[in-house]
């Protein structure tokens, strides 16, 4: 049976995860892949004493496993860009196959990183840098290759997850907040997550695997969670609905939309029911519909299950002395399609808006009109005499679908009315028909 030389670099929470898999489940990856696959050096900025190498050589120099000769694949799991990126090129300069979990690096330097390869004939696999251990991916690169993807939609940030399932119970969103990071769902600096660019970077690489275009993560739009409220969430429930932070693509004639915000999603859609650090990805094809994608997006083992199923992959083809191989993205170079990112006046949604109107006679009918000559059309609205508060009342009200231009024109001239207090609250919603 053949040998693949793996070297690990980077020994944290993925790193220390896909050890762990690949060295408990070696048998059974050795009869998957047809060859024996071997761990031979690992290289981590700091050793953890906590964690069994199993033998295998260490070093505090990561470029000892780039510049290894033995090593047929590179694991690259210490995060960040620019030392990632350099130490990824270094290893397809030396012709290295390489995996990563690091969903950055792609979004961001994937068309570079992706040219070097193509050039070396080495492959770079990426599955786990999307949603952990849930194989979007290659079911969307392989198991829906026969289908014109319209959309993809999903829950593709656990933290923010976690957090807006919590709210629920009319918690604050920064106590929440405090108590995702004594669990570890986030970082001492949350902004990636809960600001949504951790869920662009993955939206980003789903889109283009998915629409076959370009890498275009500098023109996604992003919208955080730290501004949504118990009473929002409290309310939209009433409404039958459920808040979810979504990363939304869709393929349009004239471009596609990519995008992440709160979103308003009815209570019995399926993604509505998925909490906690849970990940979810819809992916609507024409041929089969919609499917969905469902389960731990983060986690040692879970990152490290789909890591080392690259690893398989990769470690199948230098069994065989293929070359053939599964396009980066899914498709061809030749056939990607330079759809241009439309910017959100163009994107179609429903909306929730909170106002804050003085309690005066007439600020109903105020408000309707604005909508009405917006070309803006009221599905709901919901006005509790209780909730009169210092001569002030929130309003809510549920439109239907609506171009975000006209929206925006809407909130401007509402927010100018002198019966209305402060900024309008707006969150877009979503049927996913």
């Amino acid at each position: 049976m053949k040998q693949v030389s793996v070297g690990i670099c980077g020994l944290g929470t993925v790193g220390s995860g896909t050890l762990k898999v690949l060295t408990r489940n070696a048998a059974i990856i050795a009869g998957r892949s047809g060859c024996n696959i071997q761990i031979t050096r690992i290289a981590s900025r700091t050793f953890r004493s906590d964690v069994d190498l199993g033998g295998v050589p260490f070093s505090t120099d990561v470029y000892d496993v780039v510049s290894d000769p033995a090593i047929d694949i590179v694991v690259e799991v210490i995060g960040g860009y620019d030392a990632a990126k350099e130490l990824v090129l270094t290893a397809i300069k030396n012709g290295k196959h390489v995996v990563t979990a690091n969903k950055a690096l792609i979004a961001e330097h994937g068309t570079e990183i992706f040219a070097a390869a193509e050039k070396a004939g080495v492959i770079v696999a990426y599955e786990a840098g999307v949603a952990g251990g849930i194989p979007v991916i290659k079911a969307i690169r392989e198991g829906l290759a026969g289908n014109r993807i319209d959309w993809i939609a999903g829950i593709i940030n656990g933290t923010g997850n976690y957090i807006l399932t919590e709210m629920r119970a009319g918690r604050e969103f920064a106590d929440v907040l405090v108590e995702a990071q004594a669990l570890g769902y986030a970082e001492a600096d949350p902004t990636f997550d809960v600001e949504g660019i951790d869920a662009a970077h993955k939206l980003t690489i789903l889109a283009s695997a998915g629409f076959g275009v370009p890498l275009q993560f500098s023109k996604a739009y992003t919208e955080g969670i730290s501004k949504i409220t118990p009473y929002d969430i409290a309310h939209a429930e009433q409404l039958g609905y459920r808040i979810k932070h979504l990363g939304i693509a869709r393929r349009r004639e004239d471009g596609i939309e990519l995008r992440v915000h709160p979103t308003l999603v009815p209570q019995n859609h399926l993604i509505a029911r998925v909490d906690g650090v849970l990940n979810a990805i819809l992916v609507d094809g024409d041929a089969v519909g919609q499917t969905m994608y469902y389960g731990p997006g983060a986690g040692d083992e879970a990152t490290g299950s789909a890591v080392a199923a690259d690893i398989i992959d990769v470690a199948r083809i230098i069994a065989s002395g293929s070359s053939l191989r599964v396009p980066f993205l899914g498709f061809a170079t030749k056939a990607m399609e330079d759809l241009p990112v439309l910017g959100m006046d163009d994107v179609q949604s429903a909306y929730y808006l909170r106002i804050t109107a003085f309690d005066r006679p007439g600020v109903l009918a105020e408000i309707a009109a604005i909508l009405s000559d917006s070309g803006i059309n009221i599905e709901s609205i919901m006005q509790k005499e209780f909730e009169v508060k210092d001569g002030r009342i929130p309003v809510i009200i549920l439109t239907h679908t609506v171009q975000e231009r006209q929206m925006n024109g809407a909130i401007t001239a509402l927010e100018n009315l002198p019966d209305i207090d402060g900024q309008v609250v707006r969150i877009r919603a979503e049927n996913f028909h």
